[in-house]
């Protein structure tokens, strides 16, 4: 039975669930760790502590390479020639990528140690086209459904008028029209009409 093994997982290390699976994970993880560490017997007896110290210490060497390869042209400035200092980035880079799949490495093989059981992801209609022997078909995407944002719309608060005292406008003074008084208009009145009358104030007025 072929025991499926993740990607990264690494190439000295059988894979999980088979006889050998942890023997050669612990030949591998006392080469990770420093040379010193394979005098201690416990380290073999419990793989899984020996996996966590691996973890620990690959983890510290990337972080190391990284401040290194930071800090390298500020600290060897004047010590290397420039040509020099290039050739020593350019190391850093190399071996902090391998320090990193490391790193990764030892993550999977401490999974696997305490039990984990790694899976691929695979579609069904993935697995039962390769069964058929017919190419995998693209698998149909699902619309994900949008929302329609409403647009926006400035709210603009309305200022009340402010109310004011109102101020009584004092009206002009309309002229007043003279009113005839009510003797006069009706003696003038009488004198329009009045033959007899209108003779005798033409009379009165050649004597005087």
């Amino acid at each position: 039975m072929v025991t499926y093994t993740p990607p990264g997982w690494p190439a000295g290390v059988h894979p999980p669930g088979s006889d050998d699976f942890e023997s050669t994970a612990v030949g591998w993880l006392l080469d990770v760790v420093p040379p010193d560490y394979r005098l201690h017997g416990v380290l073999r007896r419990y793989p899984v502590a020996l996996a966590t110290m691996a973890r620990y210490h690959s983890r510290a060497c990337v972080e190391a390479a990284r401040e290194g390869y930071r800090t390298a042209r500020t600290e060897l400035a004047g010590a290397l020639p420039p040509q020099a200092i290039d050739t020593v980035l350019a190391a850093y880079r190399k071996e902090g990528a391998r320090l990193a799949a490391t790193a990764r490495a030892v993550g999977l093989v401490e999974r696997a140690l305490r039990g984990e059981v790694f899976t691929p992801t695979m579609s069904l209609v993935t697995t039962a086209d390769s069964q058929a022997g017919h190419p995998p078909a693209a698998l149909p995407t699902t619309a994900q459904p949008t929302t329609v944002q409403p647009p926006a719309v400035e709210l603009t608060t309305a200022h009340p008028k402010e109310a004011g005292p109102k101020t009584a406008q004092p009206r002009a003074a309309q002229p007043k029209a003279a009113q005839p008084k009510a003797g006069q208009s009706k003696t003038a009145e009488s004198k329009r009409t009045d033959p007899a009358l209108a003779g005798r104030s033409a009379r009165q007025r050649k004597a005087t």
